[in-house]
């Protein structure tokens, strides 16, 4: 006799801690703000109501890392300011994750000179790559979707 059997139908959801846990990640993701060139044009665009991040569960963006635990790098990032992306990624709590947004962020795009790193990539691990120049909200809202379906099927013994 299952549990279905016993409960009846008074209404009561069973289900395992491991998918609980990855749908509380997944709806409330909180983006720390990064935009270094026009891609922080579309990042703004896709919070705007014509595509409204907030039905993600990203309602703030936040300013701080320590309240986020997602990273959207948009636009090409310096030498410079490589280190400075290095410590808010290690100012992130755990779990933490990264989207490169737009060509420049994943591999400098047309901007190939000795100031610019060719990606974010060797700075912070990145999760998610956004391609395009700039990429359209619609393509930001498919990375953040994508890294949701990546999250939810995450074990919990994968953070330990």
């Amino acid at each position: 006799m299952g549990v279905e059997q016993k409960l009846g139908n008074m209404g009561v959801v069973t289900m395992r801690l491991e998918d609980a846990v990855n749908w509380a990640r997944t709806g409330s993701m909180w983006p720390v703000l990064f935009g270094l060139a026009c891609c922080a044009i579309e990042m703004m665009a896709a919070q705007a109501s014509n595509y409204d991040l907030s039905r993600f569960g990203m309602e703030l963006n936040r300013a701080s890392p320590r309240q986020s635990d997602l990273m959207i790098v948009a636009g090409r990032v310096s030498r410079k300011m490589a280190p400075v992306v290095r410590r808010l990624y290690d100012q992130m709590p755990e779990p933490k994750w990264v989207l490169s947004m737009g060509d420049c962020a994943s591999t400098t795009g047309v901007f190939n000179n000795y100031a610019l790193i060719q990606g974010v990539d060797e700075v912070v691990p990145v999760d998610v790559y956004v391609a395009g120049c700039p990429p359209r909200p619609e393509a930001l809202i498919h990375g953040i979707i994508t890294l949701h379906e990546k999250d939810k099927g995450e074990s919990l013994q994968d953070w330990s």
